[in-house]
């Protein structure tokens, strides 16, 4: 090495020594540069390596000066990256783990040679201060980014295991398709928090050719939810009708500030690059799709916390129509819509904002702004939901439906969410009367404040479970209620069930001998049914049979919903000609002039797949 350097480096020393007994002065250098020997000396964690560890670091800090720097390269194995830094920052030292960034050619190399990213430690030394405890982790994981601050060794360990993912799953794409389902979340930078979510999706049907290798779609603010974009199926279909090999779709997070389509291009380009397919041209061009072209227009009104529901968000997005839609969404689960209603027209985003500005103006200075009526904007003629309208369509299986407007109609109602379904049949049934129950008094709150629901003399909400309220009414002897109609449109909170629409224990047989005996003999169980386990749907599907002899089943297009219509006598079965006219004949009723009624919404539509189990 002397040799090799004399001439282009003369001042650089090559010297043989001992690293766990260097033979420098204390403080003698600004920097140590460590090339890899940790990893090489860390090869396990028997205690005779690691006493042979300590003393290697204990060197480097015995020789550094204070504000120097031990730059250390590693894989950053998790036993290495735990020794290290429990060393420095036991000794008082800040601790930074930056991500080596790959070079463009490296990225899109058809096979990567290697699959583990590369960081490098800086550890600079401080002067020690008695009695302080104060411990400094940062993450710098991109070439130029802001490092970011931990706030434990053990946050940093996680972060570094996900760059070590990312780059593992990275390498995957890159050598094969066929993952199967694969998705991940990209962080702000400065935050940590989720910024993107991708899905990648790759088409192995698709003839390759120069052009079609590789796009991103954005999916505007507030449709991440469509079934589109949020469902796999839905991906896949989207993906093949793209016309691209892979095709990466980008959901943006709530809580996320963007500027435009162009800033969010500039913020992935590199990132998504390496999620590219094998055989990409190192130049070629990577395409941006979207809907519409804009990012969409996404508003949180209000957040908060229930007991039993845990952290949601009711929220203004902007449909494809251009129309606004209010949503309220449980961040547990956050890409299911779990209740929706549409804006008046007059009250739209702009509109709110520029009638803001206005009073703004009008007003002195010191008078505070008062909080808007949110619930009076919301158009209580349009069901969002299709299974909604699915729900209100199995009215038409009662007797002599076209006259359900002028005889009284009892309704029980279990799971309220913004209280469209049953505000829907209170304001389009005049003589109707409603029992809504709902565990949750927090969503009480939510669809009186934010989605236009209010009680009156004919519709009443009852705060419990619905299993224990129907119990009691089932309990009530010769005194208890008989509905007309009993529906059922309440979420499981166990996320770990093949069902998630109802509990389980709303389709036990004792339970379902209970709705039994409060329907009247001619009235209809209607129950919106979310199943994925085959096996388990069809367990439900023969218990329901077995106490409700007719039953017939509507399946929601697009969605994984079916809608189940129960009833007490097989001779009431009517053929679809027969539900179609019946539907048909309640629609022309609720037609009737000065009464509100979305025209886009056909009952007798919402029959014609209907079949009987």
């Amino acid at each position: 090495m002397k040799e090799c350097n004399a001439t282009r480096r003369p001042q650089m020393s090559f010297l043989k020594m001992d690293m766990t007994q260097m033979e420098f002065p204390d403080a003698s250098f600004h920097v140590v540069l460590d090339k890899g020997t940790l990893d090489a000396v860390l090869t396990d964690e028997e205690e005779k390596t690691l006493q042979q560890v300590d003393r290697m670091l204990a060197e480097v800090g015995r020789v550094l000066q204070v504000g120097g720097r031990y730059l250390c390269i590693s894989l950053a194995q998790a036993h290495i990256l735990k020794k290290a830094v429990g060393h420095f920052s036991r000794e008082g030292w800040m601790v930074r783990v930056h991500q080596v960034a790959n070079s463009q050619d490296q990225v899109l190399e058809a096979e990567p040679q290697f699959s583990l990213p590369v960081f490098a430690f800086i550890m600079t030394k401080f002067r020690p201060v008695p009695g302080s405890a104060l411990q400094i982790f940062e993450l710098c994981a991109q070439e130029q980014g802001k490092p970011v601050r931990l706030e434990s060794a053990e946050r940093l360990a996680e972060a570094v295991r996900e760059r070590q993912q990312y780059a593992w799953l990275c390498s995957q794409l890159r050598r094969k398709a066929k993952l199967g389902s694969v998705s991940l979340d990209l962080c702000d930078g400065d935050t940590g928090e989720p910024r993107y979510t991708l899905h990648v999706v790759d088409s192995p049907t698709v003839k390759p050719s120069r052009d079609n290798h590789f796009a991103i779609f954005i999916i505007p603010q507030g449709r991440e939810t469509e079934w589109l974009f949020g469902m796999d199926e839905g991906r896949k279909q989207l993906a093949a009708s793209a016309g691209f090999r892979r095709l990466i779709t980008v959901a943006l997070h709530r809580g996320q500030q963007y500027e435009s389509m162009d800033h969010i291009q500039a913020e992935l380009s590199a990132r998504v690059m390496e999620l590219a397919p094998a055989g990409m041209p190192a130049q070629q061009q990577v395409p941006f799709l979207s809907v519409g072209g804009d990012i969409g227009v996404r508003t949180v009104q209000h957040q908060d916390c229930s007991a039993l529901s845990g952290n949601y968000v009711i929220e203004d997005v902007q449909g494809d129509d251009k129309r606004y839609f209010r949503r309220l969404i449980f961040l547990s689960n956050r890409n299911v819509v779990q209740s929706e209603a549409r804006l008046l027209k007059d009250v739209s985003y702009k509109a709110q904002k520029k009638r803001k500005k206005d009073r703004k103006k009008q007003r002195p200075a010191d008078v505070e702004d008062l909080p808007a009526a949110p619930g009076q904007s919301i158009d209580k003629s349009y069901l969002c939901c299709e299974h909604h309208k699915a729900m209100i369509a199995g009215l038409a299986l009662l007797r002599n439906p076209e006259l359900l407007l002028e005889i009284p109609l009892a309704l029980l109602v279990v799971g309220l969410g913004g209280g469209s379904l049953p505000l829907f049949v209170h304001d389009h049934f005049p003589k109707s009367c409603i029992d809504a129950v709902e565990i949750d008094p927090s969503m009480l709150e939510v669809a009186t404040q934010w989605f236009g629901f209010s009680q009156s003399d004919r519709m009443k909400v009852h705060i419990a479970d619905g299993l224990d309220y129907i119990a009691s009414l089932a309990g009530g002897g010769e005194a208890r209620p008989c509905y007309d109609v009993i529906m059922f449109d309440v979420d499981s909170k166990d996320p770990t069930m093949g069902m998630s629409c109802p509990p389980p224990a709303f389709v036990e047989q004792s339970f379902l001998q209970n709705v039994k005996s409060i329907l009247t003999p001619e009235g209809v169980f209607i129950l919106n049914l979310v199943c994925r386990d085959l096996g388990l749907k069809d367990s439900v599907l023969a218990g329901l049979k077995a106490v409700f002899p007719l039953l017939y089943v509507r399946r929601i297009e697009g969605e994984v919903n079916e809608i189940l219509f129960c009833q007490l006598h097989p001779e009431q079965k009517l053929t679809t000609p027969e539900l179609l006219e019946t539907a048909q004949a309640l629609e022309q009723t609720l037609r009737k002039p000065g009464r509100g009624w979305d025209d886009t919404y056909v009952l007798s539509d919402m029959l014609k797949t209907v079949k009987i189990v």
